[in-house]
């Protein structure tokens, strides 16, 4: 299989190329290496492929439509797996159009050059951040996604619906996997896990936003590729939209104080109000996952918390 990767040089998506890789793939990853944050991170995300014969970085914006052509045209992909974007809830409260352009325009652009170059497949990567402040016990995926409280959320939003209109007008089968607060190695550096890790061993204060009561459904980066790998192979519907989550969510509190445990040190915390867009709880309902990719989450929150910062130390 040769799959292109865009977003390739980042956190899940460099984990999924070099998965890709030890089984034997092709890989060709787009990424603007964007200063969001540092990116000598990035840079070293990729290192260790770029003497791969089977592997190829384009350094390209998925914005630039004649820049991204050109790697269709130079390339027999049979598969995208599409990561690139703007990332952040925060962000996008303070620079819409930038969303719009890199999430919704980005995206569109990818399925206009798969319809182009007759490519059938891909795996687009949403965000649990659609739901809102979702009140069900659970988050399933028929649930009303009409409501998001951030702009990010409502790129995603519109991404799948630009998704389920591609696959319904040119036959492409798409996978949407609802991503849910992905961590572990490789993780962004303004990503809370990272940072409260590294605030701590720093012996500096991390911001609590809210009452520490917000809850989250943490997911193992190598539970979320192992998704992702299923998706690549799915091929019973046209469309799907597929939560993939690790189904035990934790308080930001219980994340605090497992860090802490696992680092062996207190935290020094600072507590501020809730901040706008940031959503009360996330909670994954994976029977889905479960029932069409065979998906089943193999790493607890103190299990992956303990291989991130034997990763960091490393």
């Amino acid at each position: 299989m040769k799959a292109l990767i865009t977003g390739g040089a980042g956190f899940i998506g460099s984990t999924l190329a070099d998965k890709l890789l030890a089984e034997g793939h092709e890989v060709i990853v787009v990424d603007n290496f964007s200063d969001y944050y540092d990116v000598k991170l990035k840079w070293q995300n990729v290192a260790a492929n770029m003497n791969n014969p089977h592997y190829k970085l384009y350094v390209t914006d998925i914005e630039n439509k004649t820049a991204l052509r050109k790697v269709f045209e130079e390339n027999n992909i049979d598969c995208v797996v599409h990561f690139a974007g703007r990332a952040g809830v925060r962000p996008s409260i303070e620079m819409p159009e930038e969303y719009v352009k890199a999430n919704i325009l980005g995206a569109v652009h990818v399925f206009e050059l798969m319809k182009d170059f007759g490519v059938k497949k891909i795996v687009f990567a949403s965000s649990s951040s659609v739901y809102g402040n979702c009140k069900a016990e659970k988050f399933s995926e028929d649930l009303n996604v009409r409501e998001p409280i951030s702009q990010y959320a409502a790129s995603k939003s519109a991404d799948e619906q630009f998704a389920y209109t591609y696959s319904k007008l040119y036959g492409i089968n798409v996978v949407c996997l609802r991503f849910f607060t992905v961590y572990g190695p490789r993780q962004r550096p303004d990503l809370a896990i990272r940072k409260f890790i590294e605030l701590i061993e720093q012996d500096k204060p991390i911001q609590m936003y809210g009452d520490g009561s917000s809850m989250r459904d943490y997911t193992y980066v190598d539970d979320i590729v192992a998704g992702v790998r299923a998706a690549m192979d799915y091929d019973k519907t046209a469309y799907e939209i597929i939560n993939i989550g690790g189904s035990s969510p934790v308080t930001l509190r219980q994340m605090i104080a497992t860090i802490e445990k696992v680092l062996g040190k207190k935290a020094k915390i600072e507590q501020l109000p809730m901040q706008k867009g940031d959503v009360d709880k996330t909670v994954s309902d994976i029977s889905k996952a479960a029932r069409l990719l065979g998906y089943a989450p193999q790493t607890s929150f103190e299990e992956g918390i303990q291989k991130f910062v034997k990763w960091r130390k490393q």
